[in-house]
């Protein structure tokens, strides 16, 4: 239910800007929908990220396969399986090499660890795929259907730009940053090497649908995002983790469902 709406208040909004008249908007006005549009354009890679996970109809692979599938597609012609084997890899070896998400154990900047991070999930032949697909995209929409071009660039292309940087900072940047410089006895430091964010409800999910909680999704990687906000009240020591038995115990847990995950992943690729 709750990715079908994502889904549906994607394609409902790409409908409704596409009629806008942009020149007639303000500035002022332009900004909050590019911002919407940002947001749910979000949402259909936290979907996908779900669906990784299994946890948008549990039980049902499948399923979970082909929602994810299609949200990546309407995202940006990404292809599941690889997205999927990384971020299987991810969870393996989070916050250090090995982990696809991680910069390069040298430049840790926001701008070079950003633009390894999309080098990762963007290689030469999706960036081919990417090109040549959005053009075909975009001549159909604006020669079969008349949409400006001022309205696919603003509402479709910048969103999906700053998308990327939203989920590369509240997803990977902020929660994995300080186990570059962690020491033996740094707070940070956690079987999972991430951190969360101490940011109320509201503003964790209007930031990036709880991603934030990023400790507890590593933990708990099956819950679906909306229900992160509720491991964090529970248990909100962990947000800057200290490795206890109890946690090293379920690490272990983890890493063989993770092994497993990503050898089905390999496999599938």
């Amino acid at each position: 239910m709750v990715a079908s709406t994502i889904v549906a208040l994607w394609i409902g909004s790409l409908a409704i800007v596409f009629a806008l008249d942009v020149p007639a908007l303000l500035p002022l006005e332009i900004v909050p929908i590019i911002l919407a549009r940002t947001f749910i354009q979000t949402g259909l890679f936290i979907v996908a990220h779900d669906a990784i996970h299994g946890s948008i109809l549990p039980g049902y692979r499948r399923v979970n396969y082909w929602i994810g599938q299609f949200s990546l597609a309407l995202y940006a012609l990404l292809p599941y399986q690889k997205l999927a084997h990384h971020h299987w890899q991810h969870h393996l070896q989070p916050g250090r090499v090995g982990d696809p998400d991680f910069h390069d154990g040298v430049r840790d900047s926001f701008g070079a660890w950003y633009l390894k991070f999309m080098q990762e999930y963007l290689d030469f032949r999706q960036k081919v795929v990417l090109f040549f697909g959005m053009k075909v995209i975009f001549f159909t929409l604006f020669l079969g259907f008349h949409v400006p071009i001022a309205n696919l660039f603003l509402f479709w292309v910048f969103p999906l730009v700053l998308s990327s940087v939203q989920l590369f900072l509240f997803g990977t940047y902020l929660p994995h940053r300080s186990q570059g410089r962690a020491t033996p006895t740094s707070q940070h430091q956690n079987s999972h090497n991430a951190v969360s964010s101490n940011l109320p409800i509201v503003w964790s999910f209007l930031t990036c649908y709880h991603f934030g909680y990023h400790w507890e999704h590593h933990e708990y990687p099956s819950l679906p995002w909306y229900c992160l906000p509720s491991v964090r009240q529970h248990q909100p020591r962990f947000g800057k983790a200290e490795a206890t038995p109890t946690t090293i115990a379920r690490s272990g847990y983890l890493t063989n469902i993770i092994q497993s995950e990503l050898q089905r992943a390999i496999v599938r690729g």
